[in-house]
């Protein structure tokens, strides 16, 4: 080969690899602007809630019918995100203004950590103390977060091998009664139990915790790695007695924000534990999300998979008219954006796909399609969740969590990314 032809083969692979870099370094630049801007509307949005919002025992947690701000008290599952937004915007732009906010709500918190009501504990506590410790070490916070863990406990049978999640109900059939009920949701509270063992030494709360997640791993997912959204058990033999649904659209469908709720724990579990049935089931569970055949293109998931699907039946006054369109659900995707940042570090080089389709989701919800103007959507960040389409209860409007886990997946993204 000529000194001409070296040259010329030379400067093309130069010219190929400064032309990949160029593009890598605009995607990146890209994927920082996403945070950058999301963080600013997230601030101009809080700041009005922040202005309206001066009673410290009502929480911000969706939008009324008239489009205003609507309030929980703090016996609300939902109590928690709150602080925890202030403090992923503190941990975002180090303004002590948003540290001050946060302490002061997670604060307000405190008394839930004596509540033996709830299973939800794990997000009222752990997502307002839990993120206050993290940044604060103030240890008066890890008290707090210890005493909530030993309030979770007390929901535990071991007969049945899990924390109680509601009390007494029935099902959507009118006759079938939940005297065990044990839902999707719970597997998020467990975080709160291992983080107790770690700060006591103590390991009733991890083993509880792992007895919890094998039990919900055996019966609450299915062959195909779908969820139901309820088991519930006779307390006597520990026997699986139903397996159904309350907030999906059938018992034997897949509730969008239950899967998000088991990709997201099943993740934490194995970073807790290192035990691989738990990555795996993680894995299967994400899997079944990313590659279903009705997930919609934009990876934003309507609130069921199975919504008006033939072999699918409600229990509950479904009325297929009464709304013309079907209705996403953008907290599931917050949650699942979430936990794929996580799983995908768990993955070596197949993480890649787990990574990209978080990023691709997270492009998405920075969109208009489904971020706030300021002064808009009630001051929350985005738009277009689901509470509970069943309970006709918060139907394509904001809801506080679904910010919360869109914050934390900017921020862990921003983690993977540095």
């Amino acid at each position: 080969m000529t000194a001409m032809k070296r040259n010329g083969l030379l400067g093309a692979i130069l010219l190929m690899t400064a032309t990949v870099v160029v593009i890598a370094f605009i995607g990146k630049k890209e994927e920082r602007n996403m945070a950058e801007h999301s963080f600013d509307v997230a601030e101009k949005q809080y700041r009005l809630m922040l202005d309206q919002t001066n009673d410290l025992l009502h929480y911000p947690r969706t939008s009324d019918s008239s489009g205003h701000t609507k309030y929980v008290d703090m016996s609300d599952w939902t109590g928690g995100f709150w602080p925890g937004n202030l403090w992923y915007v503190f941990e975002y732009t180090h303004d002590t203004a948003w540290k001050s906010a946060a302490i002061k709500w997670t604060e307000s918190l405190e008394q839930n950590q004596f509540n033996t009501s709830h299973h939800d504990l794990g997000f009222m506590m752990y997502c307002s103390f839990g993120n206050a410790y993290r940044i604060t070490h103030n240890e008066k916070y890890k008290d707090v977060l210890i005493q909530s863990a030993k309030s979770l406990i007390t929901r535990f049978n071991p007969t049945v091998g899990c924390i109680k999640s509601w009390n007494y109900r029935k099902s959507w059939d009118g006759k079938t009664e939940w005297h065990y009920p044990v839902i999707i949701d719970n597997l998020m509270n467990l975080e709160l139990l291992f983080f107790a063992s770690k700060v006591t030494g103590d390991p009733i709360y991890k083993n509880i915790a792992i007895h919890h997640a094998e039990t919900m791993m055996r019966n609450q997912i299915r062959a195909d790695y779908s969820s139901f959204h309820v088991v519930n058990y006779d307390t006597v033999s520990g026997k699986v007695l139903n397996q159904q649904t309350c907030q999906g659209f059938a018992d034997n469908s897949t509730w969008a924000r239950g899967q998000a709720w088991g990709i997201y724990g099943f993740t934490m579990i194995y970073r807790e534990t290192g035990d691989k049935q738990f990555l795996t089931t993680a894995k299967k569970m994400a899997d079944f999300y990313m590659n279903n055949p009705n997930l919609p293109a934009d990876k934003i998931p309507y609130w069921d998979f199975n919504v008006n699907e033939t072999g699918y039946t409600a229990q509950w006054n479904y009325e297929p008219t009464k709304i013309n369109y079907k209705v996403r659900d953008v907290s599931a995707a917050a949650v699942v954006s979430s936990a794929l940042f996580e799983l995908s570090g768990y993955l070596g080089e197949e993480g890649k796909k787990y990574k990209d389709f978080a990023i691709s989701s997270m492009k998405t919800l920075s969109t208009s399609n489904y971020m706030a103007t300021p002064g808009s959507n009630a001051y929350f960040l985005l738009k277009h969740s689901v509470g509970s389409f069943p309970h006709n209860a918060e139907i394509d409007v904001p809801i506080v969590y679904a910010d919360y886990y869109y914050l934390e997946a900017l921020l862990r993204y921003q983690k993977i990314d540095n």
